[in-house]
């Protein structure tokens, strides 16, 4: 049995109470533990918030000790190649000033501890991009079975190499449109020349879509997650997209800043990021095997 939390972003205070919440409690090694029962994090523990070495240290020592399981998040695939550099001796991910922005928090909270920060870069390089656990599975934003088929074949497995990180950084690359829709999500590019601003601002002329909902018949607001999208019709092209059935495996996900009821995204979709780096819930899922899956097991703080 599993309590599956969403993204932290280093909030480790609300961490703590979700926790203690769901009865886990402190061995004597300090690391969180429960009778009979283990939490899976979905990923983005760093970033944004004021306690990310807390975060971390929570994280991996119940991982270590197996108490707990992750994934990776697209801000753990982001620091990574901001802290890698390709031949040429540049970064992966360009030291731009909105990347330098996006990754200051967590910067500023290592940097008194230069080797901690070593072995927790090591940590999120070794995590699973996905889990698949036969009645649930895990990923941060998309199950997307075409591209995790090419990942899983070209890792042998379901974890980063140094040689995929290079590939998955460089635009163009199958790499890089796989790590992209697993970790980020589908997105889709506006019609007729549209953009909107995301959460911080930033123009896009590109939106992610809802891929557990068929597109047929939808409005871009009604297909649009993540901002408030015209209510005209979807075009005729995008209408065979990918679309994860309601019948299929129950998939855990986390990403997409939702707002508001905590809810099912679909009978086999849940999604666990509620904002709690913009004030909003730190939340879990208690899941059961054999149950459906149901709005009466969340949890949150």
């Amino acid at each position: 049995m599993y309590d599956l939390i969403g993204d932290i972003h280093g909030h480790a205070t609300k961490l703590n109470q979700l926790l203690k919440k769901l009865n886990y409690t402190k061995n004597k090694n300090g690391v969180y533990q429960h009778p009979s029962r283990k939490v899976i994090f979905v990923g983005d523990f760093i970033d944004r918030g004021p306690e990310i070495r807390e975060v971390l240290q929570i994280a991996k020592t119940m991982t270590d000790a197996g108490t707990a399981l992750a994934v990776m998040g697209n801000h753990e695939f982001n620091i990574l190649c901001y802290h890698t550099k390709n031949e040429a001796g540049e970064y992966l991910r360009p030291h731009s000033d909105k990347n330098q922005q996006q990754q200051q928090a967590t910067e500023a909270a290592f940097r008194d501890h230069p080797e901690e920060w070593v072995m927790y870069l090591e940590w999120m390089m070794a995590l699973p991009i996905w889990l698949d656990l036969e009645e649930i599975r895990v990923v941060h934003a998309c199950w997307h079975p075409e591209h995790l088929a090419k990942v899983k074949q070209a890792l042998s497995g379901n974890r980063l190499t140094p040689d995929f990180l290079q590939a998955a950084a460089i635009e163009g690359n199958w790499e890089y449109e796989s790590v992209e829709i697993l970790l980020k999500g589908i997105e889709q590019e506006l019609p007729d020349g549209q953009f909107f601003h995301d959460k911080d601002g930033h123009p896009r002329n590109a939106m992610r879509v809802q891929w557990w909902r068929s597109p047929k018949g939808l409005t871009l607001k009604e297909y649009g997650i993540g901002a408030v999208f015209p209510d005209t019709a979807v075009p005729e092209s995008w209408e065979n997209n990918f679309c994860y059935e309601p019948g299929d495996v129950p998939v855990f996900i986390g990403h997409y800043w939702l707002k508001g009821e905590v809810t099912l995204k679909s009978p086999s979709v849940c999604c666990l990021d509620f904002s709690v780096a913009k004030g909003g819930d730190l939340v879990a899922y208690r899941w059961e095997s054999g149950v459906e899956l149901s709005d009466a097991h969340f949890v949150w703080v």
